[in-house]
């Protein structure tokens, strides 16, 4: 569309120079000829008029020679081919060669004449009435002793000049026409070559801005065109580079984005959600329609509006903690909001990035938790031993059997104390990672480990009268395990049954291949759980009866340990208990499956 125009534009441009410049040249030929025709022709009247003044100067004041000069006038014009009129100084006619004198109007108004008859050379071209042509008339004066007696008047037809005048216009006007058509074929042509290749500039440059980049201008024209092109060629080449270095920084972004463990959030200056990476649409749950919604109706925090408001009319970044639930449960977020500043130094917006510390806080809370419980639980035989101590330097020493009394108590919490320093311990060295890369994972062979733990606990039994029952499989069991964790987990859980089970209770433990694992199942006829104590019975120091658990001697850390020695070698434990019925505890590791 732009290159149809500037063609006919060009087009226009040449023709129009092209046709003035032949309309100026025509004009000025004909001016020209005209008046080159005209001053000759009006030279030559008066060269024939002053030869005729001397033929009849003399003849003019004498009124009875006016036929004399008539003729003699007729017979000069018939040579000459002139018409000559000769005219007193009253206007009157005295000779014509081409008319009768004495039917002719009196001359004096003429203007040629009036001229003459006032001393100067009188000139006037006019249609003539009498001879239907224009004329072109020659008055001069006569004078005869420095006196006016009349005038000579000479014209001749203008009609050869005209005609010839007609033929030079016409030749002119053909030659102006062939001109203009040629003149038009070759604007087009020039019109088409200087537009080429700006037509081809301007196709270029419409696909690159419809993103095809990769197009280029091939044009060797050597003049500021092919400049052109090469300048556009190396915009192309720029901006493709930019084009592409932005999108590699806009999929690196958006990675980024998709892939970090952080929600992403971005907010316009008046808190409407504006953009959401995937963490942020999972942790609140949005939705594509809630964008462009105010993060009140999206998250429904005022803490976190009113943070979003001041990082924005402040220019500073805000930290803040926000609690919230989603989805049902309940987080904690530690948000960061950074006002977005534009190029012209105004905040656009907010970003907001909330980092999920729920787990962190539930650590901490946990790790104050074991700090209070690992203090209460050693706080209390430190203050028994501390007490029976004291006691005894204040004179029970004196007394033998309160003395061996009060030393057996000592030793018995000082054991207490062991055992928990041991406990703990081991649950350190269990969480480190330096311990589970050390592992050995081999074959196990079930039913040894168990009867050498019962082997071990078989007094423990005796004491409380249980009955244990055994039910081995038909063929050995062999688990992928470690062989010492093996038998602590088995200890740890035999010994729980054993202390939590009434006297004369009964025990039972099972082992056997299912599939690619190998499960080992220790039941009690004990008191059982409640199902709300049930999730919470591996964590350290949880006791489902505390008093009833201190006087069985337990640390409130072997379950956690036994759940530890079990994820350490791919294994599983799970419980199941009912009330007044007794609890099971179910081992599954994984089996040897070459056994």
């Amino acid at each position: 569309m732009f290159s149809t125009g500037i063609r006919t534009r060009l087009i226009a441009s040449f023709l129009l120079l092209i046709l003035l410049s032949l309309l100026t040249f025509g004009s000025y030929v004909l001016w020209h000829f005209y008046q080159y025709t005209i001053e000759s022709l009006t030279a030559h009247l008066v060269q024939q008029a002053m030869v005729v003044e001397e033929l009849v100067e003399t003849q003019v004041s004498n009124s009875n020679t006016a036929a004399a000069i008539d003729r003699k006038i007729k017979a000069v014009s018939a040579q000459i081919e002139l018409r000559i009129t000769i005219i007193n100084i009253n206007g009157k006619v005295l000779a014509d060669s081409w008319e009768n004198p004495a039917l002719m109007d009196n001359h004096f108004d003429r203007p040629e004449v009036h001229a003459a008859l006032d001393g100067t050379r009188g000139q006037a071209m006019r249609y003539s009435a009498t001879l239907s042509k224009n004329m072109l008339y020659i008055a001069i004066p006569m004078k005869q002793d420095g006196i006016a007696t009349g005038v000579v008047r000479v014209s001749t037809t203008l009609a050869p000049i005209e005609e010839a005048f007609n033929r030079l216009r016409n030749v002119l006007i053909a030659a102006f026409i062939l001109t203009s058509g040629i003149a038009v074929l070759v604007s087009i042509r020039l019109a088409r070559k200087f537009t080429a290749p700006i037509e081809q500039i301007t196709t270029v440059a419409h696909q690159m801005s419809e993103g095809r980049l990769d197009e280029r201008v091939y044009i060797k024209s050597g003049d500021e065109v092919e400049i052109l092109a090469h300048t556009l060629n190396t915009l192309a080449a720029n901006l493709d580079d930019k084009v592409k270095e932005i999108l590699t920084e806009k999929t690196k972004f958006e990675l980024i984005l998709s892939h970090m463990d952080n929600a992403v959030i971005l907010m316009d200056r008046y808190g409407r959600v504006t953009t959401a990476n995937k963490q942020a649409t999972d942790y609140f749950g949005l939705t594509a329609a809630m964008l462009g919604q105010h993060n009140l109706q999206v998250i429904g925090s005022s803490l976190l509006d009113t943070a979003a408001k001041e990082a924005v009319s402040a220019g500073e970044s805000r930290l803040i903690n926000l609690k919230t639930s989603t989805n049902g449960k309940k987080r904690i977020f530690q948000v960061f909001l950074a006002p977005i500043i534009a190029a012209n130094n105004e905040n656009t917006g907010v970003l907001a990035v909330f980092h999920d510390i729920t787990a962190l806080q539930e650590m901490r809370e946990r790790q104050a938790e074991f700090v209070a419980n690992a203090s209460h639980e050693l706080g209390t035989p430190l203050t028994s031993i501390k007490g029976f101590a004291e006691t005894l330097l204040c004179g029970a020493l004196q007394d033998p059997a309160t003395s061996e009394k009060f030393v057996t108590i000592i030793l018995t919490e000082a054991d207490r104390m062991h055992r928990l320093v041991k406990d703990l311990l081991q649950l350190a060295r269990l969480e480190s990672s330096d311990d589970r890369q050390q592992l050995q994972i081999e074959p196990i062979d079930v039913s040894q480990v168990l009867e050498s733990v019962i082997r071990r606990l078989t007094p423990q039994l005796e004491e409380k009268q249980h009955v244990l029952q055994l039910n081995p499989p038909a063929l050995p069991v062999s688990a992928l395990a470690n062989g010492d964790y093996l038998r602590q987990v088995c200890i740890n859980l035999l010994d729980n049954a054993i202390k939590y089970t009434p006297p004369g209770g009964q025990i039972s433990v099972n082992w056997y291949s299912e599939g690619k694992h190998v499960l080992i199942s220790i039941k009690d006829s004990g008191p059982g759980i409640p199902d709300q104590d049930l999730p919470r019975i591996f964590e350290r120091f949880y006791r489902v009866d505390r008093t009833r658990a201190r006087a069985a001697g337990g640390t409130g850390l072997g379950l956690s340990i036994v759940k530890h020695l079990v994820n350490s070698m791919n294994g599983l434990v799970s419980v199941k208990s009912e009330l007044e019925k007794g609890t099971t505890f179910v081992v599954t590791l994984p089996s040897d499956l070459n056994s």
